[in-house]
């Protein structure tokens, strides 16, 4: 799609684009750590009653039919933390019984390599662990590994549990990035989606700038939130791709900024050509140094002593090629800054990018409302980015349309008011 809109004259290289991120819930029900294991049993049952029948019924206790015979679902259970912990500590020996056996010398290597045995395997080593006494032990939740490693569901491990302001979801973040350049429609020209605990909004700013570069797609202007943009990724898009990154930095977070002791880095003064830096009060730096990507140098004044405890001057790290550090004044182009701002439709705001994939009225299948982005229909990443891929191609099939029927309307006019406001500004 993005090669036949090129060849029509409706998409081109340059111009501005915009990215943004949106949560996507997983096909898997909400279950709390301890459905976790005793679903993670019942599938790892399920999958060896199918493979071979005959020797998981050697194995099968008495009430393992009442406990995993149909989905794991619990309520309240009686006795409070310490009932909870019993049950869990049920789950944790049959499962650990199950495993035992498929590693004994004569199981069937076959059996080991089953899906849903291999997470059953990874679930126990979340959850449990072996006290000093040889002991399988439920984990407290101060003991359990990091989200990045964990998974809610034995039926979809790429989905992660994440919190993001008010919003707690289980699933993964879809990340748009569509053009917005006057006179041409706007179409999604990227989508990336990736799981949540492992992979940081901001890892994903090289690898579009990357893959756009590579369809010769690349814009001239590039509109983020605080998340995608730090110094060294503006530096590097400007440096590789030409392309002018835009976004609001991310406050200094230096003991003296956050304390209003001292100064902060915006305060000094860099003479690249000399390779000195002044801090306020008007000492000039004795070294200067390569330190990886920055250049560090360091300064005895009084005025920006190290915070208390640390010996020896303070080192001011600067990213090379004169990009200037977070909350210098030295960055005139972000949002939260008062100065000058692109125009046109990148500065309403990144959120736009999502306006039609997450819309239900209006939706290009609006009789289909799982495929939304917000709800993905199917079970691990690699599908679930296919989904995103499909309802960003329905959305530019629904745009360029719009467009060509009406492309003097691609944008809302403002009122006038908002007019009357602007006049007087200037």
């Amino acid at each position: 799609m993005l090669t036949r809109l090129t060849e029509a004259g409706l998409l081109k290289a340059g111009g501005r684009q915009r990215t943004d991120a949106t949560h996507v819930l997983a096909a898997v029900r909400r279950i709390s750590r301890l459905e976790l294991a005793g679903e993670s049993v019942r599938a790892a049952l399920e999958e060896l009653a199918v493979a071979d029948g005959d020797w998981l019924l050697a194995l099968v206790e008495p009430d393992w039919d009442k406990r995993y015979g149909r989905k794991v679902g619990i309520g309240k259970v009686p006795g409070g933390k310490a009932g909870v912990t019993a049950l869990a500590e049920t789950f944790g020996r049959d499962g650990q019984k199950l495993l035992q056996a498929l590693w004994a010398p004569a199981a069937a290597p076959r059996l080991r390599a089953l899906r849903q045995v291999q997470i059953l395997r990874r679930v126990w080593v979340h959850q449990y662990y072996w006290d000093g006494r040889g002991r399988l032990r439920w984990r407290d939740g101060h003991a359990l590994p990091p989200a990045s490693l964990r998974f809610d569901s034995p039926y979809d491990t790429d989905a992660h549990y994440c919190v993001k302001g008010d919003t707690a979801w289980s699933g993964y973040r879809a990340h748009f990035t569509g053009t917005c350049t006057p006179g041409l429609p706007e179409v999604v020209v990227h989508v990336a989606t990736t799981t949540i605990a492992p992979v940081q909004d901001g890892e994903l700013t090289e690898r579009i700038h990357d893959d756009l570069a590579r369809w010769q797609l690349a814009p001239a202007v590039h509109v983020v939130d605080s998340a995608y943009v730090t110094p060294a990724r503006i530096e590097r898009a400007r440096r590789v791709h030409g392309i002018d990154l835009l976004g609001p930095i991310e406050p200094e977070n230096s003991w003296q900024a956050r304390s209003g002791n001292g100064f902060g880095k915006s305060a000094f003064t860099v003479d690249w050509d000399k390779q000195q830096v002044t801090c306020p009060r008007g000492t000039v730096s004795r070294k200067w140094g390569p330190c990886g990507s920055l250049v560090t140098t360091t300064s005895r004044s009084a005025s920006t002593r190290p915070p208390a405890g640390l010996p020896g001057p303070r080192a001011v790290h600067l990213l090379r090629d004169r990009t200037p550090v977070p909350g210098a004044a030295a960055h005139p182009r972000t949002p939260r800054d008062p100065g000058p701002q692109p125009p046109g439709p990148a500065h309403r705001g990144m959120a736009g990018t999502l306006r039609d994939p997450r819309r239900r009225r209006g939706h290009p299948l609006p009789e289909r409302p799982h495929l939304r982005p917000a709800q993905t229909r199917y079970r691990g990443l690699p599908r679930a980015h296919v989904q995103h891929v499909l309802t960003a191609l329905a959305c530019n099939l629904t745009r360029v349309a719009d467009w060509i029927a009406a492309p003097d309307t691609t944008h809302r006019r403002s009122t006038r008011f908002h007019a009357l406001c602007i006049t007087a500004t200037a």
